[in-house]
């Protein structure tokens, strides 16, 4: 891997995972959201912005 990151989930969470509805996932992802960017500083925003566009 060149750059980004890795991680690994346990069988068991993956299966919860995929058994939530679309608008759960959909909802989780947006408190995901919403909680990231109330405690991202402005510069982490900008960095983290820059990561996603390279």
């Amino acid at each position: 891997m060149n750059k980004g990151f890795s991680y690994t989930l346990e069988e068991e969470k993956i299966i919860a995972y995929m058994k939530l509805s679309t608008e759960d996932k959909l909802t989780w992802l947006e408190e995901i959201n919403e909680f990231t960017n109330l405690l991202l500083s402005d510069k982490e925003k900008k960095i983290r912005e820059y990561l996603r566009n390279e």
